[in-house]
């Protein structure tokens, strides 16, 4: 029972991929065709835009006439040089002004470029020479004016924080105070 179950499932599975296989062969077969077909009606087009655009090219026989379409031909490029010239100048004013009223703009929402700074190390003393100019009479020294602290001041406060903290730390551990 199994043998034939799995059998058939084979040859199921056969036939499915035989007919994907063959659908598959027909569609390229189509589209070969609708590409053959495209490429025709290309060409096709082509030929009438030349036809229409770009007359055929007559060589006349004699000098004077091969000057005169020499003549013909210089102007023609004359005109389209002077033409791309006229675009040119276009462009630039156009881009020149949208750069200006991209300034305004930007001038408009108050976004201005910040130009990178450089870090200057100045003094108070400097700094307040440099704007106030020649009022400035005060000496801003920091330091001088920083409290000075003896030592014997500094052990003290350092013994009384020890006291406390140490009798606290016995009154967390049940502990009676001490003083």
């Amino acid at each position: 029972l199994g043998d034939s179950c799995s059998s058939s499932g084979y040859k199921r599975n056969r036939a499915i991929t035989a007919r994907r296989q063959h659908l598959k062969s027909v569609m390229l077969q189509i589209a070969a065709t609708e590409q053959e077909k495209e490429k025709s009606r290309r060409e096709a087009e082509k030929q009438n835009y030349l036809s229409e655009h770009c007359p055929p090219l007559h060589i006349p026989g004699s000098m004077s006439e091969v000057q005169e379409l020499c003549k013909q031909l210089h102007a023609k490029i004359d005109a389209a040089e002077e033409e791309k010239y006229d675009m040119e100048v276009r462009v630039q004013k156009t881009s020149k002004e949208l750069e200006d009223m991209n300034q305004k703009l930007f001038d408009l929402r108050g976004k201005f470029k910040r130009p990178p700074l450089r870090r200057v190390r100045m003094s108070a003393d400097a700094m307040l020479k440099a704007l106030l100019g020649s009022k400035h009479k005060v000496c801003m020294d920091l330091r001088a004016n920083l409290k000075q602290v003896k030592k014997e001041d500094t052990e003290k406060v350092v013994g009384d924080v020890e006291r406390r903290t140490s009798s606290r730390k016995f009154c967390m551990e049940g502990g009676k105070k001490m003083i």
